[in-house]
């Protein structure tokens, strides 16, 4: 019988016999590779050239004076200067010498005459072209540009304290509204409202009450039919990271405020605030403005026996009755300028966000001709480390007419005071007062020598890595070279690339961390490719397995360090933190040129040549 033969099934017997080509990439892998290394070439070269100081200017309109007048004014106090750039947005100076940059910001702030902004800068010094591009050198951490390092600690006890306040005044009206009499309160502890009562029935309303209106606090019965109101451990571990999370926040804009640029700012344990100033040498404008508490409040006028009020006195020690509720806090202001009024006194103008705006003026439209009274709040602590709020009206006036969302206040002392009240209410009232713990200055020569050390004993670890590599492994230890060298221009574009990266000197130590990591990846490759020689393979055919046998091992070392470094980030802090970064993303770019770049090589020089032998 004869049998056909079906074409269909031929053709897949004969795609299934067809010998696999070993050790080929396609075109579009090398394009890629090639690509790829282009890219973080470019963007490590900035990080060669460095940062120059510079003066920043926020706006031109500022500013009258021209480039060269600027630089004439300049000189004539001594400040040399490489360039000045200006734009419709920004006027920059950049120096020559980074010891004049607080001399010419002093300078330049005599200048401008609006009120704008004068900051000092760091301007990289790579050429315009890569800047054009958007490539920046990498941002150095404080140990190794020099700066100020803040340790502020945020008094929870305080915001605890507001709320028992603010429950037991709610408390009081309640029981007021229910006609219970001869009842007290006394806040015990921060978190702790004990409550005597006269009878089992004020007794259950209370407990009523708490249960609906607040059921974050929890009730406990103490003598008779008193309480014990307190606050349920959840609610204290919520308060706790919102109040830090807020005053974190705060801080930041604080900063960008001061004009100070690359600060890092961060909590640290439950209650603690870090803050790093790179660049900053002259702690004590930032100190003044950080460690500030201030803020304002609007108050009704009251006379004695109206509703619930509290006296408040005045610069000249006067006492003055206000409501014990204010109008309006400092949290609804959304910008605030200092200067001089007309009649030459200093004010500071204030713009309300959209909701403080209608309070304010339904506030004002209900009590014109009446006074409001607007009081000056700040937080310290005494020799025992207790922190205590002074309150002070700074003003008493007479509401003419209906306000809105913008409108000035008087009494907040010299032209400088208005001035630093109305940059600490733009960039927020804290929700907790704060205390520096802990300050630490780094002068820009022990920053510069650590840089030298750092990248010394990365030079000399990588340089004896390199001459054992072409050493012992000969042909394939060039390729483990070229993929090192690779690997480490990787590294340094992508620390460049990355928002927020910040190298440090325990970074540094990550780098030299990563040349042994990402030579062993290519020992790894070419002890499997010996191993298979040895059993009588060719070289191509070594290679193949050798590749694909060690990816394996490979994989795993490095997932598992990456865990390690993923939770270093993610719990550490600072230098911890600039450790596990280059660490991490060590791994990375050395799994990339340690497997597909290598490949890439050896497979165009002896992979596919089956005959050919390399001596390793």
């Amino acid at each position: 019988m004869n049998q056909r033969t079906n074409p269909k099934s031929s053709l897949r017997t004969g795609q299934r016999n067809k010998p696999r080509i070993l050790n080929h990439y396609s075109a579009w892998k090398y394009v890629v590779l090639i690509a790829t290394l282009c890219v973080m070439a470019l963007s490590a070269i900035p990080t060669w050239y460095g940062e120059n100081a510079a003066v920043q200017i926020g706006a031109k309109a500022g500013l009258t004076s021209t480039p060269l007048a600027l630089q004439q004014a300049l000189a004539e106090q001594g400040i040399t200067t490489k360039r000045i750039d200006q734009s419709s947005h920004k006027t920059i100076v950049v120096l020559n010498d980074e010891t004049q940059q607080a001399h010419a910001k002093a300078v330049l702030s005599t200048m401008v005459k609006d009120g704008s902004q004068v900051a000092l800068a760091l301007e990289p010094a790579a050429p315009m072209w890569l800047q054009s591009m958007g490539f920046a050198p990498i941002k150095l951490g404080l140990d190794l540009r020099g700066g100020v390092q803040f340790l502020l600690d945020v008094d929870i006890d305080q915001v605890f304290s507001a709320q028992t306040e603010q429950l037991a005044d709610e408390l009081r009206l309640q029981l007021r509204k229910e006609g219970i009499r001869s009842t007290s309160m006394t806040q015990t502890q921060s978190d702790m409202l004990a409550v005597s009562l006269p009878n089992s029935d004020a007794n259950s309303a209370v407990r009523k009450f708490i249960s609906k209106q607040y059921p974050q606090w929890q009730v406990r019965s103490s003598k008779g039919d008193g309480l014990y109101i307190t606050m349920k451990e959840s609610e204290q571990t919520q308060l706790r990271n919102l109040t830090v999370q807020q005053n974190l926040q705060t801080m930041r804009s604080r900063i960008e405020e001061l004009g100070i640029t690359e600060a890092l700012v961060q909590r640290q344990g439950e209650h603690r605030i870090r803050i790093e100033l790179p660049g900053v040498q002259d702690p004590a404008a930032a100190k003044n403005v950080i460690g500030a508490t201030a803020s304002l409040a609007f108050y009704e006028v009251k006379e004695a026996g109206t509703g619930s009020t509290m006296v408040v006195n005045d610069k000249d020690g006067r006492p003055v009755r206000v409501a014990r509720k204010p109008v309006l806090g400092g949290d609804h202001i959304v910008d605030a300028r200092g200067s001089l009024g007309e009649m030459g006194m200093p004010e500071v103008n204030i713009t309300l966000d959209s909701t403080g705006g209608k309070i304010m003026s339904e506030f004002s439209r209900t009590h014109i001709g009446k006074p409001m009274a607007t009081s000056y709040s700040e937080y310290s602590r005494d020799e025992n480390g207790k922190a205590s709020q002074s309150n002070e009206i700074i003003s008493v006036a007479t509401i003419q007419s209906q306000l809105g969302n913008r409108f000035r206040i008087t009494g907040a002392g010299s032209l400088q005071d208005a001035q630093e009240l109305a940059l600490l209410l733009r960039a927020g009232s804290l929700t907790a007062p704060v205390t520096i713990v802990e300050e630490r200055t780094i002068g820009p020569t022990l920053g510069a020598e650590n840089i030298e050390n750092g990248f010394a004993a990365l030079g000399l670890g990588l340089g004896i890595t390199l001459l054992f590599m072409a050493c012992w492994y000969r042909r394939l230890g060039w390729v483990a070279n070229i993929a090192l060298v690779s690997n480490m221009i990787m590294l340094f574009g992508l620390l460049a690339l990355i928002p927020g990266a910040v190298l440090t000197l325990p970074g540094i130590a990550g780098l030299v961390l990563t040349v042994g990591m990402a030579v062993d990846t290519n020992v790894l490759i070419f002890e499997r490719i010996k191993d298979k020689l040895r059993e009588g393979r060719s070289m191509a055919q070594a290679i193949d397995r050798g590749f694909d046998s060690a990816f394996g091992t490979i994989f795993d070392a490095n997932f598992t360090t990456m865990i390690t470094a993923v939770v270093l980030y993610s719990v550490g802090n600072g230098p911890i933190q600039g450790f596990a970064l280059t660490l991490g993303l060590g791994l990375l770019t050395s799994m990339f040129t340690g497997i597909f770049a290598s490949r890439a090589m050896i497979n165009l020089v002896w992979g596919r040549d089956s005959r050919r032998e390399v001596r390793i």
